[in-house]
């Protein structure tokens, strides 16, 4: 007879984090419980600075050093791990406890080749014998993580991969040795959301398959509310509310779980106000195409048309996105336009001077009038600068007067107070570091934004307050903006015109709430039904409440 009540696969109970800094002691985890049942994903969800990640990584004893006081209990099936020795902690890493990072770029060696990498995840536990069957498994590890064509994949480096299909490494060496509890700390936050559902998809079936459980940690509501059977909500280190996903996200009891579920994108929410069908064209790109040569796994290259043959425009003051899979071009396309990589052939006209065909002291002084946002803002900004130097740098580059009021100014702009223009990157949020990336890219006064995934590495609340900013700077300033993301419910609240792309090819295009309402193309049809919260052909534990429908981003 199964045991109604069975022991927690993982049980942690009034655990305390304390770390110390130069200038105070931070109380990261303050009493926080929660359990995993085996065969059960429970989500730990909150916002930047709210303890899950510290939470996460006092389970895998991976706490960092300045860590003052760890207390509470911590139980794997039972057995204590707080207070083990760092070599039976090494032994359970990877064979009990799975761990799935959230930077995949950082957590890749970039001068080892995927499928080594990967291998050794194998090895070190004594999961193959011989170079042969080595070989089989990290190509089957590979596809099960949703990566195509595994074997050329296995003889790539990481930086000759997308970021998402980096995450994808990072689930097979997770699973590699199929533990009994994986620790996902936002395991989907770089994938688009058809890729992110085939991924949680063979997550479900690995633990419904071996009975093991996950701790999903997660900003992104909806896939909470979608994937976990429970849902746990973080605040300033505590756990101030628990219970069953579809109660705590549909009718959440806190006042801060009420302003996450407010705060979340939405495919119901007003799309963006949309500029006049007669509007002046400021961006005109005619048959754009990008090839690059890759390295084949039996030996010499092969060429891949990264963007192939696209055409769009882009109106005065308007906001056009581009969605599409990892590898579908957008990325391509955001570097092409702001001439950080030369097209193979077409046009990228810009208020009548061709990008793709100026010299280079030309390029320099259109450069004032297309301005990028990144997605990093913390690697986008020179960790030794302050506010105000990162800021005035490109005004400094282009020698513009009276820069000091220019950088107050834009500070005000980006709703900053004054008072942050003497810190550094290190000493803002990420949703303060994204504000200073926008004031810069605003200090020239330029025409068009080119933004690559701005708000995908911010919590929900912070995403919100960004987004806002930037349909206000586009109303006030008259901005054009090309958005690129892989959030369907942002894009939406941003944009009204969109491109949905596929292997470097338009397939379908028009206003927002034509395409996102009524899909011409199966592949549009396939990224809106993956959607968390969307209609899905297979079923799930718990639904999303039907206004919240989002794929979110990274905290």
């Amino acid at each position: 007879m199964n045991d109604p009540h069975p022991q927690p696969l993982l049980s942690v109970d009034d655990l305390h984090v304390t770390y110390r800094t130069r200038r105070s002691v931070v109380d990261a985890v303050r009493g926080a419980s929660l359990t995993v049942p085996p065969g059960e994903t429970v989500a730990l969800v909150g916002e930047s600075g709210s303890g899950k990640s510290t939470l996460g990584l006092a389970v895998l004893g991976l706490l960092p050093e300045g860590t003052e006081t760890v207390r509470g209990t911590i139980r794997l099936a039972g057995r204590e791990l707080l207070g083990l020795p760092d070599r039976r902690l090494r032994h359970l890493r990877g064979r009990e406890v799975g761990f799935i990072p959230q930077d995949p770029k950082a957590s890749l060696n970039p001068v080892q080749r995927v499928g080594a990498q990967v291998a050794e995840a194998l090895r070190i536990h004594g999961l193959v014998t011989g170079a042969a069957e080595t070989t089989e498994r990290v190509g089957q590890l590979l596809a099960d993580a949703g990566l195509p064509q595994p074997a050329r994949v296995a003889a790539q480096f990481p930086h000759e991969l997308s970021g998402g299909m980096c995450q994808r490494v990072l689930i097979a060496i997770a699973l590699a040795g199929r533990p009994k509890l994986l620790i996902a700390d936002e395991p989907t936050s770089a994938l688009d959301v058809t890729v992110q559902r085939r991924i949680l998809d063979h997550l479900a079936k690995v633990t419904a398959e071996t009975g093991a459980g996950m701790l999903l940690i997660t900003h992104d509501l909806a896939l909470a509310a979608e994937r976990a059977a429970r849902v746990a909500v973080m605040s300033s280190g505590r756990i101030v509310e628990s219970g069953p996903s579809a109660r705590v996200i549909g009718a959440p009891a806190h006042a801060y779980t009420r302003e996450l579920v407010a705060a979340a994108p939405s495919m119901t929410s007003p799309p963006a106000v949309e500029t006049p069908e007669d509007a002046e064209p400021l961006l005109t790109v005619e048959e754009l195409r990008r090839v690059y040569r890759v390295r084949k796994p039996t030996g010499g290259h092969q060429e891949i048309a990264a963007v192939d043959g696209i055409s769009f425009t882009l109106a005065r003051g308007g906001s056009l996105g581009i969605v599409g899979e990892s590898g579908s071009g957008k990325t391509t396309t955001a570097q092409l336009l702001l001439r950080l990589d030369r097209p193979d052939a077409g046009r990228i006209v810009l208020d009548g001077a061709d990008l793709a065909g100026v010299s280079p002291a030309e390029l320099r002084a259109l450069r004032r009038h297309v301005q990028p946002v990144f997605q990093d803002s913390y690697g986008s900004l020179d960790p030794t600068f302050t506010v105000a130097r990162a800021i005035a740098e490109p005004l400094r580059a282009f020698r513009v007067r009276g820069r000091a009021a220019r950088v107050a100014e834009l500070l005000d702009l980006v709703r900053l107070p004054a008072s942050v223009r003497d810190r550094r990157p290190a000493e803002l949020s990420g949703g303060q570091r994204q504000r200073v990336s926008i004031a810069r890219a605003l200090a020239l006064t330029p025409r068009l934004l080119v933004l690559d995934e701005p708000v995908s590495a911010l919590d929900v609340s912070v995403q919100a307050r960004v987004l806002d900013l930037l349909a206000e700077l586009r109303r006030e300033l008259g901005l054009s903006y090309v958005f690129i993301s892989h959030d369907l419910a942002v894009i939406r609240q941003v944009c009204d015109r969109v491109l949905v792309m596929r292997h470097g090819r338009i397939v379908e295009h028009g206003r927002v709430a034509d395409v996102f309402t009524h899909p011409r193309h199966p592949y549009t049809e396939e990224l809106l039904a993956a959607i968390p919260g969307g209609d899905r052909s297979a079923p799930v534990e718990t639904a999303a409440p039907s206004s919240l429908t989002s794929n979110g981003g990274t905290p």
